[in-house]
């Protein structure tokens, strides 16, 4: 029900009124004109107003004036025994004019809150504060006694419109900073998400563009038993083979059409070019968390003495998470993984070094082949060996050459991979 009262306008703009009216009653007095009093009211209703920007400024305006009113000779008729209600409306009528003044000038600049500059935006706001001000002193010296302004009056009233609009501004200011860094932190933890599923992707996109290849050697080597049957005149074995051999024909057109499908997901990557560091970062925050669930104490390093825009951060990502994997699972429960991206004439290289248990001499040349593991579980059952095998893959796409050496002073490991710069860098 009051989620419902509160979406109706009418109702938005009665409680700013009436906050607006009851935070006016903490005051003070500086000039001798009876009434005239400055209060926290013009605050909260400067600061209600820009948080309603869909609502109309001029309605809000000559409604608080009015409930100002009310509250205010209500308030004097309850507490205050012997005054006359004409005189009370009197006293404080004046002061429905700062509101409706304040109401009609915020509704000429509302166009400019949509891009909100705070200086610009506070010296507005300021001279609006002023204007409704002098209005309502101004009105207040002409009920009583005509006179002219004093020079004291007017400082004092622009030194106290620069004072509490910058106030509200500067408050306003850093609401909006934390809703920035909140909608900032949000829009980060997407696309930390949108990376680490696109990677995944891609990966399983490499795995699938070999099962292809393979799908397609087996399909040539069943036309040719087909072949070799029908020529020693087995004629329903071949047949068999030949169905055999279309059977899988199709099973490589749809695995081709999921593949196009996949692929196309990484032609324009996630929308958004990152910067060489940044995937960097992004790598090493999801393989800190996976030395955690390992219950693993690694520390990450990093040097980054080259950095660039990429349009290629899903790529870049998977290679990079495939390595830092491997260097935390080659840890034993304390280690360092230091990643360095430097430059080398026209080519970008990517170190990852652990201090894991290494990687012996003889099996180098063998741990980018699928399958290939040194890696098994508490049962013995190996991994699949597919990892290093799709970095390989991967670095063979962009032209670019992936080795593997023991890591300083001959402990743990030491993956290398060079890029053509050329090739992965958006031009800035």
């Amino acid at each position: 029900m009051l989620r419902m009262l509160w979406k109706n306008p009418a109702w938005q703009m009665f409680v700013i009124a009436l906050a607006t009216a009851a935070m006016g009653e903490l005051k003070v007095t500086p000039f001798n004109e009876a009434g005239f009093r400055i209060a926290l009211g013009s605050i909260t209703f400067l600061f209600l107003l820009l948080l309603s920007k869909s609502l109309s400024y001029v309605r809000i305006g000559i409604l608080t004036g009015l409930v100002v009113l009310l509250f205010r000779v209500l308030e004097e008729q309850m507490f205050r025994t012997g005054v006359p209600i004409e005189a009370s409306i009197l006293r404080h009528f004046p002061a429905s004019f700062f509101y409706i003044v304040y109401g009609v000038l915020m509704s000429l600049i509302k166009h400019r809150l949509e891009n909100f500059y705070p200086l610009r935006v506070g010296l507005l706001v300021t001279s609006i504060d002023f204007i409704s001000n002098s209005t309502e002193l101004l009105i207040r010296k002409l009920l009583a006694y005509p006179t002219a302004f004093m020079t004291s009056e007017w400082i004092f009233l622009l030194a106290l419109a620069v004072v509490r609009s910058f106030f509200v501004i500067g408050l306003y200011s850093t609401l909006i900073l934390r809703e920035l860094r909140l909608v900032h932190a949000e829009q980060r933890k997407r696309m930390e998400q949108m990376l680490t599923i696109g990677a995944g992707l891609y990966g399983e996109a490499f795995h699938l563009k070999k099962s292809i290849e393979a799908t397609e050697d087996i399909m040539a080597n069943s036309y040719k038993l087909y072949q070799t049957l029908k020529a020693s005149d087995l004629k329903e074995e071949g047949n068999q083979a030949l169905r055999i051999a279309q059977e899988i024909h199709e099973v490589k057109k749809d695995s081709q059409r999921i593949l196009a499908g996949l692929m196309k997901l990484f032609d324009k990557e996630i929308g958004v070019d990152l910067r060489v560091a940044e995937i960097v970062e992004h790598a090493i925050r999801a393989n800190e968390k996976y030395g955690e669930m390992l219950g693993k104490e690694v520390v990450f390093r990093r040097d980054m003495e080259a950095d660039f825009p990429t349009v290629h951060e899903i790529p870049l990502l998977t290679l990079l998470n495939n390595l830092l994997v491997n260097a935390v699972e080659a840890i034993e429960g304390k280690g360092v993984v230091t990643v360095r991206v430097f430059r080398v004439y026209d080519e970008t290289v990517f170190q990852v070094t652990d201090s894991g248990h290494g990687i012996p001499r003889e099996v180098r040349e063998m741990i980018f082949e699928p399958g290939f593991t040194t890696k098994f579980d508490e049962l013995g059952v190996a991994s699949t060996g597919i990892g290093l095998s799709n970095v390989r893959d991967i670095v063979n796409d962009f032209g670019g050459t992936i080795k593997v050496e023991a890591g300083p002073r001959g402990k743990g490991s030491a993956f290398e991979v060079r890029l053509p710069t050329e090739v992965i860098r958006l031009e800035e």
